[in-house]
């Protein structure tokens, strides 16, 4: 059966999305999640109550959910982003370990709050994460993809064991000098094989270390937001 040890998360938004009145003021606080761990929530500037893209961030090894709301708040503000950006229980997430665990209940505990507590479009609704935090992104937003719309995974070494569902669209962008996970190793393995599994992925290399350079964040943030606008797949040297 499918459940949290196979990566699925229960919570699911209206499906029409909602319009919350008094609208929720701008800016950063954390949830109330007992036991379930931790996790911020940032609301872009000029939020007015009606639905919002929804990010949902997730840090590489070893990171922090600071670093994921930092790198992203300029473009949050820019396009009206809703951003969520939880704390691996350990100092990288679950599945890195072998198995999906606690990370899979807190991100459930945390998206369900944010889900009743703000509005969210649902068909804007993405998994996104960096190194690390992208593998988990990928593992959780396929075998959940009937809940996020789109996956942004900014260089990442590899997708877990999925039970897939739904068909999320995949962006994933990968640096050709990367010196943590090869490029040759990681994603210009990957992708050829989430593309013979009948995903439509929108790659891009670009040439630099292990990062996320601001246009490749625009970059995707763009495509999330106007995925038919971006389906070719760029290379540079």
């Amino acid at each position: 059966m499918d459940g949290p040890d196979r990566g699925r998360l229960s919570t699911r938004p209206p499906p029409h999305g909602r319009t919350v009145h008094p609208p929720p003021n701008p800016g950063l606080r954390e949830l109330v999640l007992g036991s379930a761990g931790r996790a911020w929530v940032r609301v872009p500037a000029g939020a007015d109550g009606r639905s919002l893209p929804l990010v949902v961030a997730l840090h590489g090894a070893g990171g922090r959910p600071q670093g994921m709301l930092t790198m992203l708040a300029a473009v949050a503000d820019r396009e009206g982003l809703l951003v969520l950006a939880p704390q691996s229980a350990r100092t990288s997430w679950d599945m890195i370990q072998g198995r999906y665990g606690p990370d899979v209940h807190l991100l459930d505990a945390a998206l369900t709050q944010v889900l009743e507590e703000h509005a969210v479009d649902p068909a804007r609704l993405a998994v996104s994460g960096f190194s690390d935090g992208a593998s988990y992104a990928l593992s959780l937003g396929i075998t959940n993809g009937d809940l996020f719309s789109h996956v942004l995974a900014w260089s990442p070494g590899f997708v877990g064991p999925v039970v897939p569902h739904g068909r999320p669209q995949l962006f994933v962008s990968h640096g050709t000098r990367d010196e943590v996970l090869s490029v040759d190793r990681c994603s210009r393995r990957l992708v050829p094989v989430l593309e013979a599994a009948g995903y439509v992925v929108d790659y891009h290399e670009f040439g630099g270390p292990h990062s996320v350079p601001p246009d490749v964040l625009d970059r995707s943030i763009r495509w999330f937001l106007s995925p038919a606008e971006a389906s070719s797949i760029t290379t540079a040297e």
